[in-house]
């Protein structure tokens, strides 16, 4: 029996602007992983909700809709603590607005540091920086 290359994970990029947010679906899909998009967070809700198979979430701080990408980030970590979460904006947060384990890359910020941000999130240590005092999580990219 011949046994598939194993499945990259499921990214979920949500992003308002459609230009930034082909151009890194793009980028994750050419560095092997899965893609889902989404331009709001109330869809990338939706999809978490129908899927049981997203590895990690890029999501923009700044979104229309009912919710924010941080309240989404923070609804993520509630409800699927396992999904790995990587938040973006123009904009500098404060590292306590950010759930456990979350990390964060400020726009702009190139293709490169997108994938290897991801490439850590999912294949890093979970340690959490808030407990070891490790790491910086506004500095994933």
């Amino acid at each position: 029996m011949r046994r598939g290359r194993p499945q990259r994970a499921l990214v979920l990029v949500v992003e308002d602007e459609g230009l930034i947010r082909i151009d890194a679906a793009d980028a994750i899909e050419r560095a092997g992983f899965r893609v889902l998009e989404a331009s709001t967070a109330d869809q990338g809700l939706t999809m978490l909700e129908n899927r049981r198979d997203i590895g990690l979430v890029y999501t923009d701080v700044h979104l229309p809709g009912s919710m924010n990408g941080l309240k989404l980030a923070w609804l993520v970590s509630q409800r699927w603590p396992s999904i790995k979460l990587l938040l973006t904006s123009g904009y500098m947060i404060q590292p306590m607005d950010l759930p456990a384990g979350a990390r964060f890359c400020p726009k702009p910020c190139a293709d490169w540091e997108i994938v290897d941000a991801i490439n850590t999130l999912l294949n890093g240590p979970a340690d959490d920086w808030r407990s070891t005092g490790r790491g910086d999580p506004l500095d994933a990219c």
